[in-house]
């Protein structure tokens, strides 16, 4: 599987005008083994995005893990776009320690592409999970989330 990550990036941005509404930068996209799928997208730190304590809002955490899966999708299925609409169906994220400074989303696909992509041949409305780890930029992880995904063919 090859990647664009420069145009990942830009569909998200595109897709989704609230990640540049919040400033979020897409550091990579890049498969992993096995079929996997890899996103790292930043948050900068910004005043307006912080909250009582002084780190991010935990809205912008959310939006910036939703981000970060919803890249991961497009890289993993962009080419079924023609067919498909990706949906976030469920998101749970948890909340773990005040993160401070610029904030790091990685989130990886999963399920194998391959195993999603026969579902849906079949005639299913395949849910898939993307992981979302959340940390600071020095590695120290501050939340944890997961969004399942479906592709739900167009009507």
């Amino acid at each position: 599987m090859t990647i664009d990550s420069r145009q990942v990036a830009a569909g998200m941005l595109e897709a989704v005008p609230f990640a540049r509404t919040l400033g979020v930068e897409f550091v990579e996209v890049a498969p992993e083994a096995e079929g996997g799928v890899r996103a790292v997208v930043r948050l900068p730190d910004s005043p307006a995005n912080h909250n009582h304590v002084g780190g991010p809002h935990a809205g912008a955490l959310f939006a910036l893990g939703e981000t970060a899966s919803g890249a991961v999708v497009l890289a993993a299925f962009g080419q079924l776009l023609d067919r498909v609409v990706p949906l976030a169906v469920r998101a749970e994220i948890a909340y773990r320690k005040v993160a401070t400074g610029p904030v790091l989303a990685t989130a990886r696909l999963g399920r194998p592409v391959p195993e999603v992509l026969a579902e849906l041949e079949a005639g299913q409305r395949p849910e898939f999970p993307v992981d979302v780890e959340i940390g600071t930029e020095d590695g120290a992880p501050t939340s944890a989330m997961t969004v399942v995904w479906t592709l739900r063919p167009h009507r």
